[in-house]
């Protein structure tokens, strides 16, 4: 009794170190999205060339997710989250110094390095808390709680940014230093924290890592592949929906918001997408509440459900049909909660955040269950597919410019595609029909 009560003391500090490395990813990669509008002003260069910070994030993904997964294989847990961190911190030190000098080329070529630690922190925090968790419901829940830090560190930073930029056609680099020396102090921080905190590893990790090359992968299981695929899916609809969203209630050529001139749509707009991602926190902290009593694949067919009937129901509801949306603001003469009169389709497809905020964790849950010994590496599999967030919206803005720039419900069908997807993964696709492949050792 006593040794299964020291056992469980023993995994509260990984836990929580893990859980704020969640935190730190949402903070560095969610910095991006309203830096977009900085880079754009400071530098007088076009919208798609303002969101090529983002780009770099998440494209620093396809390049560094196996390498990933290789490091984690090798050199274990700790080893490979503080070389993250590292990393992080020179990333992060490199945008800051492009607020010095002015230029753009030195921040994107922080954000691209910056990714790199986002990608090597994803690649530890994902199978190390299913892990602690024990794999199953537990695991499920563990990375459900870390990601609901991770939408609130990603909720706050937008806010925080908002707060420090009061005029946006006047922004710099250097308004949003506060940011950036934060985000190095909590680097640091974490490094420490790590460093001294003992991390369980998997056994026999430094034994795999030097044996021959083996007969099988993570790509010898059908259910992973298939899994890897949807975290493709995923992340591209996750990102998807708010991006489109934004750019579509601000389009002063549609003014779908019908202020007539009048009114800020910017704002408006602003508020109604933050309140997407403040539901994506709500969603994963009822994800985290009932992850260890609903199964991963219940939880993923629900929601995959539920957003696929969101967003047709989005496409095809008149954009006339204006309601009174409770929106998530910045704070100011308004208060941080307030009404916005906007399109009932913008409605529908805020509620999505509810959906998508659970799909990430029974993704991995389902795609990583029963792979042993080969889930470090499928966990770097795994990182590179996350690229899907900067290719799936780009296919999306690509069906508004060939509809003449005003298809922009019609570019849902690429998500409505790719929550149909998400559903046979969760009925069909996540049974791991190679249970003759061994796992152990």
């Amino acid at each position: 009794m006593s040794t299964k009560t020291n056992q469980g003391s023993g995994r509260i500090i990984p836990i929580i170190v893990m859980i704020f490395l969640f935190g730190m990813i949402a903070f560095v990669t969610n910095l991006a999205s309203p830096m977009g509008d900085v880079l754009k002003y400071q530098f007088g260069v076009p919208n798609w060339m303002g969101t090529l910070g983002v780009f770099a994030n998440f494209i620093a993904y396809a390049f560094m997710g196996y390498p990933a997964g290789t490091m984690l294989q090798k050199l274990g847990y700790k080893k490979t989250a503080l070389i993250a961190i590292a990393v992080g911190f020179i990333g992060v030190g490199i945008q800051t110094a492009s607020g010095f000098v002015g230029s753009f080329g030195v921040y994107l070529l922080g954000a691209f390095v910056a990714g790199f630690s986002m990608t090597m922190l994803n690649t530890v925090v994902n199978p190390m808390l299913n892990s602690l968790g024990g794999g199953g419901n537990k695991g499920n829940q563990l990375i459900q709680i870390g990601g609901s830090f991770n939408s609130l560190s990603g909720t706050a930073v937008i806010i925080l940014t908002g707060i420090l930029i009061p005029s946006i056609a006047t922004a710099k680099i250097s308004d949003v230093f506060p940011l950036m020396y934060a985000a190095l102090a909590i680097f640091a921080f974490a490094f420490i924290v790590i460093l001294v905190s003992a991390i369980p590893e998997r056994k026999s990790v430094q034994e795999n890592a030097t044996i021959e090359k083996a007969k099988y992968s993570p790509l010898s299981f059908r259910h992973f592949v298939l899994g890897a695929v949807g975290i493709f899916v995923y992340v591209g609809v996750e990102v998807g929906i708010p991006n489109i969203l934004n750019k579509w209630l601000q389009n002063p050529d549609l003014d779908v918001l019908k202020l007539g001139g009048t009114g800020a749509a910017e704002a408006i707009a602003g508020s109604v997408t933050a309140t997407y991602w403040l539901l994506m926190l709500v969603g994963r902290l009822v994800g985290a509440a009932i992850g260890s009593k609903v199964s991963a694949k219940s939880m993923l067919l629900v929601a995959s459900v539920a957003g696929l009937v969101l967003t047709l129901s989005a496409m095809f509801a008149p954009v006339d049909s204006m309601v009174n949306l409770p929106v998530f603001k910045s704070g100011g003469a308004d208060g941080l909660f307030g009404l916005a009169n906007v399109p009932i389709n913008a409605a529908l497809l805020v509620l999505g955040g509810l959906c998508t905020s659970v799909m990430w964790g029974g993704i991995f849950n389902l795609a990583v269950e029963g792979l042993g010994k080969y889930t470090e590496k499928a966990s770097g599999i795994f990182m590179v597919m996350v690229c899907g967030g900067g290719i799936l919206p780009l296919l999306q803005n690509a069906i508004v410019d060939i509809t003449g720039g005003v298809g922009y419900l019609t570019s849902y069908w690429v998500v409505a595609a790719g929550l149909a997807y998400l559903i046979y993964y969760a009925l069909v696709g996540s049974k791991n029909v190679n249970t003759d492949i061994p796992v152990e050792g």
